[in-house]
């Protein structure tokens, strides 16, 4: 709701007078030895419908029932048209709420609602059947991401009692005394247990990762940084990369979803140009 990304928005915005709920999109990913699929149709205000556990957004559905949020998809992927249809369900161990400011003016927060739950997908289209770790969470924002960050990395590992560490680092785009800008670096772990409790630990030395073929930066934290090691890029785009890793974290080998995004490549007028072919808008 209000996507981040949006090409439409961005311009609505330029326009003034934006409206979030004109700008909504459920994105589905799905990865697999056979290929992937990957769709976020935006849709407005009028094929979008909200209660206090339900959002509908096109054919799609999102729902909320004592502890398990369930996902009914209907989407149509891009840029090659295929079809995503099926059911995915969460079921939290214990809901979270220690929402963390990730900027220096308190515009924009990070919570994780449930980063210790269960995860069951049952696809038709493409045909997937898999349950196993699942994680979810939420950023909330009072002005465009860009204003606010240069760049950021955000990972998340299992770990073997059943917690979820998750570091976060983030290159904020700041504004000195006299008006420059300036960039400010600001990062912090924290460590989810399934009963509830949350601390938070010094994030270890930094690990260099190989940047992507569209030459978005990767970087990471780790116990032994010379053994961190990217094991499948899922995402290669001009401003966004999702990477598996293997790395060493809280003194435990663990396995990490990764997420590295350029804002100062997503502003670019060339990539908001190719934006459209990956997000669609459509009228329902």
């Amino acid at each position: 709701m209000g996507s981040v990304f949006s090409p439409y928005y961005a311009a609505a915005r330029r326009r003034g007078g934006a409206d979030p709920q004109d700008h909504c999109a459920l994105n589905v990913a799905v990865y697999g030895a056979r290929g992937k699929r990957w769709s976020m149709t935006e849709r407005g205000r009028g094929a979008t419908r909200r209660t206090a556990d339900r959002f509908v957004v096109g054919p799609s559905t999102v729902s909320w029932n004592e502890g398990r949020l369930t996902l009914q998809i209907e989407e149509i992927a891009m840029p090659w048209p295929r079809r995503i249809r099926g059911e995915v369900r969460l079921e939290a161990a214990a809901l979270f709420d220690h929402p963390v400011t990730l900027d220096a003016a308190a515009r924009h927060h990070w919570t994780a609602l449930a980063p210790c739950a269960r995860v069951e997908v049952d696809l038709e289209a493409p045909r997937r059947r898999w349950s196993g770790h699942g994680y979810l969470d939420m950023n909330a924002g009072d002005e465009p991401l860009e204003d606010a960050f240069v760049s950021w990395h955000w990972s998340r590992a299992a770990l073997a009692d059943g917690s979820t560490a998750v570091l976060y680092e983030v290159q904020r785009r700041a504004v000195d005394r006299a008006g420059d800008r300036n960039d400010d670096l600001a990062g912090f772990g924290l460590r989810f247990a399934p009963g509830g409790a949350v601390t938070r630990f010094v994030p270890p030395a930094p690990a260099a990762l190989p940047g992507t073929g569209w030459g978005i930066a990767r970087g990471t934290r780790a116990d032994d940084p010379a053994r961190t090691r990217v094991r499948r890029t899922l995402e290669d785009t001009p401003f966004y990369a999702r990477s598996v890793l293997s790395q060493r974290l809280l003194g435990e080998d663990v396995t990490a979803v990764h997420e590295s995004l350029s804002l100062d490549r997503f502003r670019t007028r060339w990539v908001q140009a190719l934006l459209p072919f990956r997000m669609p808008r459509r009228a329902r």
